[in-house]
């Protein structure tokens, strides 16, 4: 079995280790003016909690690609999440913050160059990967601050023991190409599906706000395709989609089996992940170590 599939299943029990941390200093308090920012996988995660944060009244936040954030701006802390903790881009975002602003680092090692960088450092080290693609590190870090919020971790978790164990949605022989959606704070779970399965499989997948969709993307969908959508769905899409020949999933279309009608999208996330491997394997491609991707980017 490869590392990822191994990584996939074991997330529930990291969700629950990662409510754990729900106190960890560094973590924004309620009213601060936050900014989260991470590369690839990271930067999604920032995305879900940012739009989760400010959703519930915790205070504006926003969330950049750590190399395109913008130095002008005044936060009262900044949040880098590299899972890697080498990353070019993170290291060279907290040495330019240094001094001038509050940060905080979430990040799978303690021994990298972006722990002497921050102020507060938060490990999940039990959430490392062997496999380069990022599963459980990226969703730890979300159940830990979803928790901080206050979210209910152990329900997730209980969700996440189901998605781990459905039947998938979408098979590689009726699917060419995939379209992932979300609404609020599942856009950024919407980006991270389609990064998994371009990364893993080299599989044609993009992502948009789902009602951005229907503003030119939506005429890709035909006969062969898939769209996904996380989360809340606007009225009519699954129709106007299922016109043009395409096939549209959304949990409820295959939770079925354990008598709900919706999970949370955080596990819906785990089924894509899934799907990616599947997407991988059925080509002959190793998921733990697909083609041009590395573990962490590195820059001359």
């Amino acid at each position: 079995m490869s590392h990822v599939k191994v990584e996939i299943a074991s997330q529930p029990d990291c969700w629950r280790q990662a409510a754990g941390l729900a106190g960890a200093a560094g973590l924004p308090e309620p009213g601060e003016r936050v900014a989260v920012a991470g590369c690839g996988t990271s930067w999604f995660v920032a995305q879900t909690y940012a739009a989760l944060r400010e959703r519930e009244g915790h205070g504006e936040t926003d969330a950049f690609q750590a190399s395109e954030f913008p130095l002008g701006r005044r936060y009262d802390r900044v949040v880098v999440v590299s899972r890697s903790g080498t990353t070019t881009e993170a290291v060279e975002l907290l040495k330019q913050l240094q001094g001038n602003t509050p940060t905080t680092v979430v990040t799978a090692d303690a021994d990298t160059p972006v722990v002497p960088l921050a102020d507060d450092k938060i490990l999940l080290d039990f959430a490392d990967e062997l496999s380069v693609v990022q599963t459980r590190f990226a969703t730890s870090t979300l159940a830990m601050f979803r928790a901080h919020l206050g979210h209910d971790i152990e329900a997730l978790a209980a969700d996440g023991e189901v998605a781990v164990r459905l039947p998938l949605p979408v098979h590689p022989s009726l699917a060419k190409q995939i379209t992932f959606l979300g609404r609020g704070w599942t856009v950024g779970l919407a980006e991270d599906a389609a990064l998994k399965c371009r990364e893993a499989a080299g599989w044609w997948a993009e992502a948009y706000p789902a009602f951005e969709y229907r503003h030119g993307p939506i005429a890709i969908a035909q006969p062969g395709r898939v769209v996904w959508a996380f989360g809340d769905v606007p009225a009519g899409l699954p129709e106007e989609v299922e016109e043009t020949g395409a096939t549209f999933v959304h949990s409820k279309s295959y939770w079925g089996a354990a008598d709900r009608e919706t999970f949370d999208p955080m596990a819906d996330l785990v089924v894509a992940q899934r799907v990616a491997v599947l997407f991988a394997t059925s080509q002959g491609i190793d998921p733990d170590h697909p083609r041009g991707v590395t573990r962490s980017v590195v820059l001359s």
